[in-house]
């Protein structure tokens, strides 16, 4: 896809983009108004780590909606203060400066109280409620897909509607050719007919995506299925030969788990290749991490029916760990 895509400018334009890759982002609406206010009922925001997309009126008060997204963000803010917040009258007189903003937390939904006062530096003298709405705090799946065959392609669609990022990798140009959207392209930003969150890479290298893929830590899934046993093997080793290494070194970050390695095979298949790794000194806890045959057990050979057991295969991994 397009890297070189321009900022977002307004909220909704921010929401689309951070929910297609997967970004954690809080979209912060003005929910009740009483009084003068910088912006009107339902003025919306984009806050990200590193970001804002639009505004709430600036000021103290955009300040403090900014800080508070970015401490749900974090998880800084766990704790229910109240079960429900009401704006008052009385919190919009001249002694307002003296009432504390509440927050509130409903599982990704929380809501915080403004007195517009000298306590914000803004002189509106009225109030707003600010409902802060959490998306993408619990990464979504990662997913590193080895080949381009008929069970990769059918594995795109079901990926596609899910919420997900996906690198998907393979040395044969002519294989993502179906997806470009001119095939006259010739410079290096080619343009693909496929969701954001699906990012294809054309590389005589495949090997070199295992490492750097493992190491941004969080759950992560590798499905191997190239057209070529030696490339799977090599790629099925590297990914082992990572999860030695980072479960090895003390320097490594803790978030770092093992990930999900799944290769497409037949029962003769998988044998041979924990054969070989056996022969080649890995050990068998370590050989046990390949999931080999991939998917769950569902029936069907069809390129979609081996696609649909192996999203449902990844689908369960994923929430039983964020469970």
């Amino acid at each position: 896809m397009n890297e070189s895509l321009a900022p977002p400018v307004v909220w909704y334009e921010g929401l689309a983009r951070y929910q297609q890759q997967g970004i954690a982002h809080v979209l912060a609406t003005v929910v009740a108004v009483n009084g003068s206010a910088p912006r009107a009922l339902q003025a919306k925001m984009i806050v990200t780590q590193d970001s804002i997309v639009d505004t709430l009126g600036g000021g103290g008060l955009e300040h403090d909606v900014v800080n508070t997204a970015r401490q749900l963000l974090n998880g800084e803010i766990a704790a229910t203060v109240s079960k429900e917040v009401k704006p008052k009258v009385a919190e919009t007189d001249g002694k307002s400066t003296l009432i504390p903003s509440k927050a509130v937390r409903r599982d990704a939904v929380y809501t915080k109280h403004y007195p517009l006062g000298a306590k914000l530096a803004q002189c509106c003298g009225g109030s707003v409620t600010v409902m802060f709405e959490c998306f993408n705090v619990t990464p979504p799946m990662s997913v590193l897909v080895f080949g381009a065959g008929h069970v990769a392609s059918a594995l795109m669609t079901i990926l596609a509607e899910l919420p997900c990022q996906v690198d998907w990798v393979d040395s044969r140009p002519e294989m993502f050719k179906r997806y470009l959207v001119d095939e006259s392209t010739t410079n290096q930003s080619k343009l693909y007919n496929l969701p954001a969150h699906i990012r294809p890479h054309i590389d005589d290298e495949p090997v070199d995506f295992v490492r750097p893929f493992i190491e941004q830590g969080g759950q992560r899934f590798i499905l191997v299925m190239t057209h070529d046993h030696s490339v799977d093997f090599e790629l099925v080793r590297a990914a082992l030969d990572t999860i030695y290494d980072t479960s090895s070194s003390e320097d490594q970050c803790s978030d770092i788990s093992a990930p999900y390695i799944g290769c497409i095979a037949s029962a003769t298949k998988a044998k041979r290749f924990r054969d070989r790794l056996m022969q080649r000194g890995y050990s068998e806890q370590l050989v046990n991490q390949l999931v080999m045959p991939i998917g769950l057990q569902v029936g069907g050979k069809e390129p979609m029916a081996v696609a649909v057991s192996i999203v449902a295969q990844l689908l369960q991994q994923y929430h039983q760990a964020i469970s």
